[in-house]
């Protein structure tokens, strides 16, 4: 996808996370991060996007930590929030093609991970805070569901610090109905390798998990139960990944 595209995604993702926190109050609970409440949504998410922000604005080449949550509740919280979701648009907007700085996963420029990154990082923190106003989730259109699972599966899952792992090697694979996308995922005492297309075809499977691609995208990231999706095979493999996928920040 292009870069833009993700500048245009990660604006209106934070527009409509902003919405459902202020819909929900700053003290509703998050049923999809068990433990917070939605401001503890908003701290977390408003300290990534300052973060993030540093990185593109101040071009550093190396690892710089976060600056920490703030002590805000409220309206002030949800405007501290608000504040600096724009800051980071209009930084990415406003970056060179050949912004040189830090980044923690693969990609064809600094720009594009940052824009990438926080792009999907908004859209499942919006899931969220959705999910603590309750009804219906807005779902994720499917050209962005399926980067989602790229990022995911071929980033994230590609790291040495990933926990999904099996003594025995395990095969699943993943397919988004509505966007002929096919994952196959192979798990092992190593970092699990994905393979995507026609490749991923190619091998047998000991699970197989399908439904829309934003069904996916949301069951992978652990905000609807890889249950609630159709199944066949060794569900107990689908079962190591709802276990052992989660991404924490740190």
């Amino acid at each position: 996808m292009e870069i833009t595209e993700h500048i245009a995604s990660l604006a209106g993702e934070g527009r409509l996370l902003a919405g459902a926190a202020g819909e929900a109050g700053p003290h509703a609970p998050v049923p999809t991060c068990p433990g917070w409440q939605v401001r503890d949504l908003l701290r977390h998410t408003g300290m990534v996007h300052r973060w993030a922000t540093a990185f593109v604005t101040e071009g550093h080449r190396s690892y710089v930590p976060e600056g920490g949550e703030p002590d805000l509740d409220g309206d002030e919280l949800l405007d501290w929030f608000t504040d600096g979701h724009a800051l980071l648009v209009e930084a990415l907007r406003n970056a060179p093609d050949d912004l040189d700085c830090w980044a923690f996963l693969p990609a064809p420029s600094p720009l594009a991970f940052w824009a990438r990154r926080q792009a999907h990082e908004t859209r499942i923190h919006r899931v969220d805070a959705e999910s603590a106003r309750g009804g219906a989730l807005t779902p994720v259109s499917a050209p962005y569901a399926v980067d989602g699972i790229d990022e995911l599966l071929t980033g994230f899952h590609a790291r040495p610090k990933s926990r999904v792992r099996s003594g025995t090697p395990r095969t699943m694979r993943l397919r988004a109905l509505d966007a002929d996308a096919v994952w196959t995922v192979r798990l092992s005492a190593e970092p699990p390798q994905t393979v995507r297309g026609a490749d991923a075809e190619a091998e047998q499977a000991d699970c197989e998990v399908s439904g829309t691609a934003s069904e996916l995208c949301l069951a992978l990231w652990n905000r609807l139960p890889l249950s609630s999706l159709v199944a066949s095979g060794d569900k107990e493999v689908a079962a190591l990944w709802t276990g052992n996928s989660g991404v924490n920040w740190s």
